[in-house]
């Protein structure tokens, strides 16, 4: 079991350095200069020459990453263009908002989902299966944003029920708070509970075929025994994997359901830097989100184990 925590680390440690540059490198290329937006249309080029030099914009591309690199693992990750605002507590803020929504609306779908896929694989062919991969199919099938707006126009516009735009905070105002996520959480939740449905159902099926569901059954082993004793913690492992890949996704691309909701997360920070060319901002918020992205996937390796201990004796 050390030896395969150990593997996983030092697996993660390339794919941390590569993303590290990739994102240094795609800053770079982003066609403007910092240091002409930080000083105005007005600045003079002797000024924006210092500014230059004060940033370390004048040096070569390599010292610029290992003065970025070195500043990054001291937890500075700048300033921000706009408001001179440190960029790291400000992503973290952000960050927040959106694990609020992306956590909570993973957990739901996995709930639903998951058994719901179980059980059609295991009435495979029959109506109940045929009812569900379709309605997954459909869920799989439509924008998160147009899904949004329609539950928006039902429970919002149209009923009453729920706050359709803005955002509060759980901590300020726990009944408030919680009213003003249902609508996005409830928007992923249904989205992503057609992808997790066909992927339980696949992974079932695939153990119900083997040998050892064959002998539980020979034994005299009642249907709902094999199924939830046996196949469903075999068949978890693939699906956890994927709940894991929705949650990272989720993480990073959660801008258009922000965008949608009007809510102030790390999505809708990266969309608002991007139209401001705050590139600090936008470089903290591309690095958080995939570092988030490899942390979400190490620490799904690194359970695993749990649902197929085979991975280990491999």
């Amino acid at each position: 079991m050390i030896r395969f925590i150990l593997s996983r680390l030092l697996m993660a440690l390339p794919t941390i350095v590569l993303v590290s540059i990739t994102v240094f490198a795609l800053i770079r290329f982003i066609p403007g200069d910092p240091a002409a937006l930080m000083l105005g249309d007005m600045a003079q080029p002797e000024q924006i020459a210092q500014m230059r030099t004060e940033l370390g914009l004048d040096k070569s591309m390599p010292q610029q990453f290992v003065i970025w690199a070195g500043n990054v693992l001291q937890g500075d990750f700048g300033r921000s263009i706009v408001n001179d605002e440190a960029v790291l507590p400000l992503v973290v803020s952000r960050f927040m908002v959106s694990a609020e929504i992306v956590v909570v609306a993973v957990f739901l779908a996995s709930l639903l989902a998951v058994p719901a896929g179980v059980i059609a694989a295991w009435r495979q062919n029959s109506l109940t299966d045929l009812a569900l991969v379709g309605t997954a199919t459909v869920l799989l099938s439509i924008p998160t944003f147009w899904l949004g707006l329609l539950l928006m126009l039902l429970f919002g516009l149209k009923l009453g029920w729920l706050p359709v735009l803005g955002y509060v905070s759980i901590g300020d105002n726990i009944v408030g708070g919680m009213l003003y996520l249902v609508l996005p959480v409830m928007t992923l939740v249904i989205h992503e509970m057609g992808v997790l449905i066909r992927m339980a159902r696949a992974s079932t099926l695939e153990v119900l075929r083997l040998d050892y569901i064959t002998h539980a059954r020979a034994k005299g082993l009642s249907e709902s025994a094999v199924l939830w004793r046996h196949a469903f913690k075999n068949a978890f492992g693939p699906t956890w994997t994927m709940i894991g890949l929705i949650l990272g996704n989720l993480l990073g691309g959660i801008a258009v359901i922000e965008t949608v909701f009007t809510i102030p997360g790390l999505g809708r920070l990266m969309v608002d830097s991007i139209f401001a060319r705050d590139y600090p901002v936008i470089q903290g918020c591309l690095l958080f989100v995939s570092l988030s992205y490899v942390l979400v996937n190490l620490v799904v390796d690194l359970l695993y184990p749990l649902f197929d201990p085979r991975v280990v004796a491999e």
